[in-house]
């Protein structure tokens, strides 16, 4: 299962793009730059407008860092049971596990609430370069982000006024090469109508993750409503349920999330040496108190599964990351793209307009080491994973940036932004006491611990007191689990958030400052000089490449044109798809090779030779999970949700030969829902388009 895209530990790894020139198979393209010639010349055809169109219609971004795609008339949406974990186990309780037995909704009125989840479909992509290089003219410093972020502002407000149904993000590309507008139609209102049971979603557990062979239903249903009512879907794709062929032509359309190809070679040493590494072992330490916490007790145990998955998924990824930076063929390999860019003759196009761009982005890293773990424990990820602090933070940050002019507000609370926000800020959701406190007392003792004792921010943050005394003392103090509570400090605005004694309110509001002045120079010191000098490499790159160029995946809509197949791992040929005779075989009744005990049941019933999982070499990255695999006809036949161990390495670089992407099969899918699963109501929906 893909890392999620956005926020959470997805978001540990600074976020810095570039591009350069793409091979066979390569690429995340964007809509409005479809490389047509390219698919064609690769398999002698390639998709029309019409297609595109009608593909781009029935692609779904869940904001939970996932992807969908519509496949019915009536708002139905396929993802992956990864995806809606959270939701699932939301509506979960010792008494009706689903996480552990499964959902059917048997009618829509049994459809279940989905909390802080929105499906966004975009309605229209349109170049605004222009406007925000304007803005930016000749600032540099803090002035470039704010003219840069305060025209994205207005941009995004004057284009979507209807803020309950439309949002607008105007999107940095090539490193600043370009501005690109997405507009969206959101539904705030998303269901949940079917999740197999987690045996049968994630059989081989964290041991397979990141591999194939694969033999995964990691399958789910969706359901978009809005006025109570499930949506008319204009544009959807047609249920296929077959196997997928040998080599035939795959597109994958989704919202890949994070990619850093081709940036510095100074840049990928911070990640090999500084970030990456830090991370890692982060992760670790926090995975490990996690499942000692779980273990003390069967609802501890159900309560933190979601969390463990979610840590466990990022630590596996973020290390293939770092391994793939230390593989000496991999590292040379990306090297020598950048030397054969600092050597051409267009390289001076980046030293016109002053300091050359590479010194400056080198000199920018130097300053990013040494604010690092300020900005890492104080800002980017304060708190943690605590979803209470999370609350706390939203609420302080919120009421600070509403008094200020749209133009001048962080990202997240502009007027284009600021609905989302508040949805999520505001639904209900389960917090459970004892993961809260263990977040937060991790926090404060890594805090401590990176910082050092007598550092005034952990002074200011601990006082007297311990990590786990002061972390027991805000979980027990705060009454922000409750919506009602948040409501009305939300609405209250700062005079509200100044009156509070909650101890969550309290302990931000007196380290905001800190925390700001950690944001405001890593702005103004490494984000801006990085920003103005990317921009001028993509001069570069566009000069010696040619502007048929993809650029780095940013959660945005993306396209991907690759074909069915396996490849060639240690001498020996790995075969592209896998059946349930695979999944039988492989079952050793034991945890996380147990069958799901539907299957087990339903096992006479299920045909051996029915397509499991398989793979492409579409390419992929965190995000594009839940993305549907499309035929040549416009179908869907299968649903990423993982890629091989060699695929982690193309956050920086993608090899055709071996970076695969692995799908679940709508043929999987269709058995689970005839034999597994029955759901004869949402069989006919989706035959019935």
């Amino acid at each position: 299962m893909h890392f999620r895209a956005t926020g959470g530990v997805a978001a540990f790894v600074v976020m810095v793009a570039a591009s350069g020139a793409a091979r066979a198979d390569e690429g995340m393209w964007t809509f409005d730059a479809f490389p047509t010639a390219k698919v064609k010349a690769a398999y002698g055809w390639a998709p029309d407008q019409p297609w595109l169109d009608r593909v781009q219609a029935s692609a779904v971004r869940l904001t939970g860092g996932c992807s969908a795609s519509f496949v019915s008339r009536d708002g139905l949406m396929l993802t992956n049971h990864h995806c809606v974990q959270a939701c699932v186990q939301e509506q979960s309780s010792a008494e009706t596990d689903y996480i552990t037995n499964g959902f059917v909704a048997r009618d829509r009125a049994k459809e279940l609430q989905c909390a802080g989840q929105q499906a966004e479909v975009v309605t229209a992509i349109s170049d605004v370069t222009a406007r925000v290089r304007a803005a930016i003219g000749r600032t540099t410093g803090a002035a470039l982000i704010a003219a840069r972020n305060g025209t994205i502002a207005t941009i995004e407000a004057s284009i979507c006024t209807d803020r309950e149904t439309t949002s607008c993000e105007v999107v940095t590309l090539f490193g600043g090469g370009r501005y690109t507008l997405y507009r969206y139609r959101t539904y705030s209102d998303v269901r949940l109508v079917w999740a197999p049971e987690l045996a049968a979603a994630a059989f081989g557990g964290d041991p397979d993750n990141f591999s194939f062979p694969r033999y995964n239903i990691d399958a789910a249903f969706l359901r978009a409503y809005e006025n109570g009512k499930p949506i008319a879907t204009s544009q959807h794709l047609p249920w296929n349920a077959r196997a997928p062929q040998p080599d035939e032509p795959t597109f994958v359309i989704g919202n890949p999330g994070r990619t850093l190809r081709l940036i510095t070679a100074d840049q990928r040493n911070v990640q090999r040496s500084l970030v990456l590494p830090f991370v890692v072992s982060f992760l670790s330490e926090y995975r490990g108190r996690l499942i000692t916490a779980r273990a003390q007790n069967a609802e501890r145990f159900r309560e933190g599964f979601e969390e463990l998955a979610s840590i466990e998924n990022s630590y596996k990824a973020l290390r293939g990351e770092l391994q793939s930076l230390n593989d000496e063929t991999f590292a040379t390999m990306l090297d020598a793209q950048e030397a054969q860019l600092r050597s051409s003759k267009t390289a001076r196009l980046g030293r016109g307009a002053g300091d050359d761009p590479w010194q400056v982005i080198a000199k920018a890293d130097r300053v990013y080491r040494d604010i690092f773990y300020d900005r890492f424990v104080l800002e980017q990820n304060s708190g943690f994973q605590s979803t209470l602090y999370g609350y706390a933070k939203t609420l302080v940050r919120a009421a600070a940036e509403r008094d200020k002019p749209d133009a001048e507000r962080l990202p997240g609370y502009t007027q284009a932004s600021l609905p989302l926000t508040e949805k999520q800020l505001l639904d209900a959701v389960p917090v459970y006491p004892w993961l809260e406190q263990l977040q937060l007392e991790f926090w404060l003792s890594k805090t401590r611990e990176y910082l050092g004792a007598d550092s005034p921010a952990v002074k200011r943050l601990l006082g007297r007191d311990s990590p786990e005394r002061l972390a027991a003392t805000l979980v027990a103090g705060t009454k922000l689990a409750d919506p009602a509570v948040r409501q009305a400090l939300f609405t209250g605005g700062m005079a509200a958030i100044r009156a509070s004694d909650d101890p969550l309110i309290r302990l931000v509001l007196a380290n905001d400052a800190t925390a700001r002045a950690v944001r405001e120079r890593y702005i103004a010191e490494v984000d801006a000089p990085i920003s103005a000098a990317q921009a001028r490499l993509t001069a570069v790159r566009f000069a010696a490449y040619g502007t048929d160029l993809y650029p780095d995946a940013t959660f945005t809509l993306r396209i991907s044109y690759g074909k069915v197949a396996g490849w060639v791992e240690r001498g020996q040929p790995v075969p592209p798809t896998t059946r349930f005779a695979g999944l039988f075989d492989r079952a050793t009744g034991q945890d996380p090779f147990q069958l799901a005990a539907a299957i087990d049941r339903a096992r006479s019933s299920l045909s051996p030779a029915t397509t499991l999982d398989f793979a492409t070499t579409n390419d992929i990255t965190g995000g594009n999970s839940g993305s549907p695999v499309v035929a040549h006809d416009g179908s869907v036949i299968g649903a990423i949700f993982d890629g091989n161990l060699q695929s982690l390495g193309g956050t920086f670089g993608y090899d055709a030969s071996v970076n695969r992407s692995v799908a679940v099969s709508t043929a999987a899918i269709e058995a689970a829902l005839q034999t597994v699963y029955p759901a004869p109501a949402l069989l006919a929906e989706l035959h019935r388009g």
